[in-house]
């Protein structure tokens, strides 16, 4: 959880010491593109499938395919966003958040099982 200014970037080594396992693929967003993300992600042995921002010299690649699944996942958050108390935060501690949107996620999963 972090602060809605702070930029994605900047939780980057966090977020690979929380995993209990390197990634073979990572999709990000642009924010996610800098030349030491990149680095770490190939000496992990993973593949930076991550847009370059606009203003970079050198503009990497990325395997459309494979990036239009990180849709998915925009869409399931947009959808836990219709949930009022997800999208505006109410709450005060993220302990409390994260079960309103744990929750929310459940009624979503539930729906989509029952509509099957």
């Amino acid at each position: 959880m972090t602060a809605g200014q702070e930029a994605d970037c900047s939780h980057y080594e966090a977020l690979m010491q929380a995993r209990d396992s390197d990634p073979a693929i990572m999709l990000g967003d642009n924010g996610y593109d800098s030349d030491p993300i990149r680095q770490d992600l190939r000496g992990r042995g993973a593949v930076p499938e991550i847009p370059t921002k606009r203003n970079r010299h050198l503009q990497h690649s990325v395997s459309r395919p494979l990036y239009a699944l990180r849709s998915r996942i925009e869409r399931f958050l947009n959808r836990l966003k219709n949930s009022r108390r997800v999208a505006t935060r109410y709450d005060q501690s993220a302990e409390s958040f994260l079960g309103f949107a744990t929750l929310a996620s459940i009624r979503l999963w539930i729906r989509f099982v029952h509509a099957a």
